[in-house]
């Protein structure tokens, strides 16, 4: 509380806003705790003037610079921006004070699912079988080989858990072994920054080379010298925007910078073909994207250019033999098409179509094999395996057995092989890996993710439903629950959404939400448009000039759910991240009644002080999702639904409002600002909460299992909303 004091003598007592409200929601009297005080952030006027239009933010004072966070004494400003999230912390800890211990309860149900001891199916690559593996008690994974054979000796490449005992954050990104095996490239952040420092291991000696390359992706791209490899700088707003040429063993002060893209609404990109033939630098918009290519045997050599961007002109690029395949949305395919061209006449007027566009079905990607081409394929939203002979023959969907899954391709460097690794999981299957012959078209059961304790997927069952939204679209909505559960309007339901980017949100199987369902609560996840469930143009009508309908779709996708008996409003949860988060602020604006609590994670609601902000990472590359504001047709209609500038003086939900002060996705001055102006302006009385992971970014912690008390606290203020948070779970 001490703490607590020092920020309020800073910026003002204010009394515990449940003693200033005239109306009480049953929704908070769980959350009444008088001796408790509020943080209320101090408002200084900001005025942001754009197309003579002016628009008020009296917390803008809490944004940051990278420098001001890192800096080893803060100065006064960042003291007081820390000591108000700190503050929030502490508010948070104390009105959540009656859940903790059912927090340590769903964190030990959520960590005693996972199996200790575990290891990946191993991949064979270049003479080698790959292993990911954990150790019981460890939080981060061991990464290790075998030469030949499974029963040869492991060698250890990177014990991931001896790397990071000094951090309070670690992720290690991007292994990548040399060609002769000898050197293994890898990626590590220890700030939560995605900005990576590669270093080099000698796998034969164990000896770390003195190499050390900052403000990378990550990843390296070996040329086929044993010694070259290619990687990806960032630049101040975290673009990746050049690509350079080390030679392993020499300082990076001498590395020859191969490309620059200058255009800051385009990303920089290098990696190698599966033939080994060519290292390929690209450059990506959303959309448009170029590829360059280079002979990997001759890392110095020229650039030779693939095929010029052009304005909505989307590909990407494999090769095989000595043919080239494009997956493109070229001459209007826009659910995409498989064209073919020379090995050397690459540019455009040279593609002949290969696997034709087709209205009913979104090309996801391809996977090239000796004998065969592999498709992923969307149909009616869901995804499929296709494998056909590069003569046309054995043209087939893999049949996994289910209706509503999540198929996909799985790591395969093997080029002349028969063996297709693939995935699969649906709302009720855990994570399945299959060999699939694709010869005599026979799956093999490779490892179903163990579950432990005393989980059995037939006691719960999924449904896929659509319904109609209010323009006449068809939304689909995956739901699972536990068997038993009653549609009688009186249970709780949680509706995840996302729906931007063209991400979209399959029905996947996750042992945490276990602590949900079998506490009575159903899970739904709404398709909405800003995906590509339903293929291209379902992206396409929720971006833009369109994004309201990814909310709207929401909205009518709750009000489906409560009409037709699966919750009430008194049951009807919320939740959503980064975009997904966007999707909560909106929501809550427009139908705060409909929601009994909302959780948002990393929350995108700033968003035209961001989007006018090119220097804030991403904002210039997201252009062609949201719009440019300083185009005053798309200022208008993002300030018309953007959250933090349509809060209103009314009532809202139950709110839990996650971030890490770190994020370079989201920044955390979003959520803050988002939280301080709700708390000013709500006349409710329902919790409004705010965590922020001081030692976190956008992904939150690091490591196996400590990620899952963040969750656990999202889980127990839903539950203790529902009235089960002291619901005890068998065994």
């Amino acid at each position: 509380m001490k703490q607590l004091m020092v920020i309020f003598l800073a910026i003002g007592l204010h009394a515990c806003q449940t003693e200033n409200k005239e109306h009480m929601s049953n929704t908070s009297k769980m959350y009444q705790k008088k001796d408790i005080i509020a943080p209320v952030a101090k408002k200084e006027s900001h005025i942001i003037s754009t197309h003579g239009d002016d628009r008020e933010d009296n917390y803008y004072w809490m944004r940051l610079t990278d420098e001001q966070k890192t800096a080893e004494k803060l100065d006064t400003h960042t003291q007081e921006v820390v000591d108000y999230l700190n503050a929030e912390n502490d508010y948070t800890n104390e009105m959540t004070a009656h859940l903790k211990t059912f927090q340590d309860t769903l964190f030990n149900e959520m960590v005693g699912r996972i199996k200790q001891t575990d290891m990946s199916v191993p991949y064979r690559d270049n003479g080698y079988h790959y292993i990911t593996r954990y150790e019981e008690d460890k939080e981060y994974p061991i990464y290790a080989r075998k030469k030949g054979s499974m029963e040869a000796n492991e060698e250890i490449m990177l014990n991931v858990n001896e790397l990071a005992s000094e951090y309070e954050y670690y992720a290690v990104s991007g292994l990548s072994v040399s060609p002769n095996n000898k050197i293994l490239a890898f990626g590590e952040d220890p700030v939560s920054r995605r900005q990576y420092t590669l270093r080099f291991k000698n796998l034969e000696t164990g000896e770390m080379y003195d190499d050390e390359i900052e403000n990378t992706t990550g990843g390296a791209t070996w040329a086929n010298d044993n010694k070259t490899i290619f990687y990806t700088r960032k630049d101040d707003a975290l673009r990746s925007y050049k690509i350079f040429k080390h030679i392993v063993g020499t300082s990076a002060i001498d590395d020859v910078e191969v490309f620059h893209e200058e255009d800051d609404t385009f990303n920089a990109l290098v990696y190698k073909t599966k033939s080994k033939k060519y290292i390929v630098i690209g450059s990506w918009a959303t959309l448009s994207q170029e590829f360059q290519l280079l002979d990997a045997d001759q890392p110095n050599g020229d650039l030779r250019m693939f095929q010029p961007r052009e304005r909505n002109l989307e590909y990407s690029i494999g090769h095989y033999d000595d043919k080239w395949y494009i997956r493109t949305n070229k001459d209007g395919a826009k659910n995409f098409k498989v064209m073919t061209t020379s090995e050397d006449a690459t540019n455009q007027e040279n593609w002949t179509d290969y696997i034709p566009h087709r209205e009913d079905v979104f090309l996801e990607g391809t996977e090239f094999f000796k004998d065969y081409l592999v498709l992923s394929e969307r149909i009616e939203g869901i995804t499929k395996v296709r494998v056909l002979g590069w003569d046309g023959s054995n043209d087939h969907h893999i049949n996994f057995g289910e209706d509503a899954y999540l198929a996909y391709t799985s790591t395969n460097p093997e080029f002349d092989t028969d063996q297709l690794r693939v995935g699969f999981t649906s709302l009720t299957t855990p994570n399945t890996t299959f060999d699939y012959d694709m010869k005599s078209q026979s799956l093999s059961k490779l490892k179903q993710q163990e579950v432990v304790g005393d989980f059995n997927p037939k006691d719960y069952a999924s449904e896929r439903l659509m319904i109609t939204a209010r323009d006449g679209a068809r939304v689909p909505i995956s739901i699972v629950y536990k068997k038993g559960y009653q549609k009688d309007g009186k249970q709780p339901l949680l509706l995840y959404g996302y729906g931007s980017y063209g991400n979209s949100m399959d029905p996947y199987f996750s042992s945490v939400r276990l602590s949900l369902m079998d506490r009575g609560f159903a899970f739904a996840i709404a398709h909405i448009r800003g995906g590509q469930e339903m293929g291209r143009q379902w992206y396409e009508d929720g971006k833009f000039l369109k994004k309201k309908n990814t909310f709207n779709d929401f909205i009518d996708c709750g009000k489906y759910l409560i009409d037709n008996k699966y919750t009430s409003e008194d049951g009807l949860m919320a939740m959503g991240g980064s975009a997904g988060g966007l999707l909560m602020g909106a929501i809550i604006n427009m139908e705060p009644d409909m929601w009994k609590g909302v959780v948002s994670a990393v929350p995108f609601v700033d968003v035209v002080t961001t989007m006018l902000d090119e220097s804030i990472p991403l904002t210039t590359g997201e252009f062609d999702e949201w719009g440019n504001p300083k185009d005053r047709v798309y200022y208008d209609y993002i300030k018309s639904y953007s959250p933090l500038d349509n809060i209103e003086e009314k009532d809202y939900p139950a709110m839990l409002v996650t971030t890490g002060y770190h994020d370079s996705q989201v920044q955390y001055w979003e959520p803050a600002k988002w939280i301080a102006k709700l708390r000013d302006m709500k006349t409710d009385n329902n919790p409004l909460l705010l965590h922020t992971n001081m030692g976190a970014g956008h992904g939150g912690a690091s490591g196996r299992f400590q990620r899952y008390k963040e969750t656990a606290l999202e889980y127990a203020f839903f539950l203790d909303l529902a009235g089960k948070a002291d619901v005890k779970v068998k065994g």
